[in-house]
């Protein structure tokens, strides 16, 4: 293996990475950190062997495209230094940095963030290391702070906006609101009509919507079975007295409510999800692909949110729901409570 500790060639890779929220929020770009990267290997004369980059993966799990790459690379011998814009792109998990610093170190090769505090003495190394856990802490700080942040914006009856509002309904000015959407509201009427009231089974009502040139929610040409079962299912459909609501929000949400007014309830705080990536090999090499797994929580734990009526007599909804309850469950029915 070719020696690179300072007496051969200085060869380096570059690694750049972003995650999609990263890149949604901030726009934190592969291009700026490449940039920086080739600036900095220019000033300190190494010869670029790879530029890899990593898009729309977490630093919170090494399996990655991009760093397998990197790894095979440095594992093959005669790199020197593998460059990163910020330590955090390497890996978010001070653990999981400490592994890829004695991996390379194996192999005659360094990690370097153009953000390093310290230098290559056990005293830089142990101020990185500190400095890297206080990130961590502070993250899951933040993380904390925003799902207190939002169970208690439920708690005080508003909406928790996310990409795309409940089918039928659309966000208020203020985006923490539901008004309705009539144009949706009139198919999920038809839907709860034509399973509660005419007795029409999931799949005819998939092929009724498709026959009549209504386009499915995210477009194309093709009603989801498990999409209709899943609004028959919400009661953010179902008509609730002022009577009922007042017993399942606080007294200062129900203040603000109209005693003469129906309402619907969105819920909040239902589901935990968890995701992990999961490798698979095939003739082309290695992919991951992100796995979800969803488990509903205790009722308790659930916050009530009222939202406006829509417009659905509650017999169509019960009799839809009776007509259902003995259908077998869509495979991906965790996703829906």
């Amino acid at each position: 293996m070719l020696s690179t500790n300072g007496h051969g060639p200085k060869r380096a890779i570059l690694y750049a990475r972003v995650s999609t929220e990263e890149q949604a929020r901030s726009g934190y770009s592969l291009a700026q950190q490449l940039e920086a990267l080739r600036d900095y290997a220019t000033r300190e004369g190494y010869e670029v062997l790879e530029e890899v980059m990593d898009r729309g993966q977490s630093g919170a799990s090494l399996e990655r495209p991009g760093m397998d790459r990197v790894r095979d690379l440095v594992a093959v011998g005669g790199v020197s230094v593998v460059l990163a814009q910020d330590r955090d792109r390497f890996a978010r998990e001070p653990a999981y940095l400490y592994l890829l610093r004695e991996e390379s170190a194996e192999h005659g090769c360094k990690l370097k963030a153009l953000n390093d505090r310290g230098d290559d003495s056990p005293e830089g190394e142990l101020a990185d290391n500190m400095l890297d856990l206080l990130a961590k802490f502070q993250r899951a700080q933040i993380a904390r702070s925003s799902r207190r942040g939002k169970l208690q914006k439920a708690r005080e009856g508003k909406i928790i906006a996310g990409h795309t509002p409940t089918y039928g309904f659309q966000y208020n000015e203020a985006r923490d609101g539901y008004v309705v959407h009539e144009e949706q509201m009139w198919i999920v009427r038809r839907i709860f009509h034509l399973v509660g009231v005419d007795r029409r089974s999931l799949h005819a009502v998939k092929k009724i919507l498709e026959e009549e040139g209504i386009s499915p929610p995210k477009g194309g040409r093709y009603w989801s079975k498990q999409f209709v079962r899943s609004r028959i299912l919400d009661d953010v459909y179902k008509s609730h007295a002022f009577e009922e609501i007042k017993y399942i929000v606080s007294p200062e949400v129900a203040a603000q409510l109209d005693p003469k007014k129906r309402y619907g309830v969105w819920w909040f705080n239902v589901r935990r999800t968890t995701s992990r990536q999961v490798a698979q090999v095939g003739s082309d090499g290695r992919r991951y692909r992100r796995r979800a797994t969803t488990t509903i929580k205790p009722k308790e734990n659930w916050v009530a949110v009222p939202v406006p009526d829509a417009g659905i007599p509650r017999e169509w909804v019960e009799a839809a729901r009776e007509a259902i309850k003995d259908n077998r469950t869509p495979s991906s029915a965790g996703h829906r409570f």
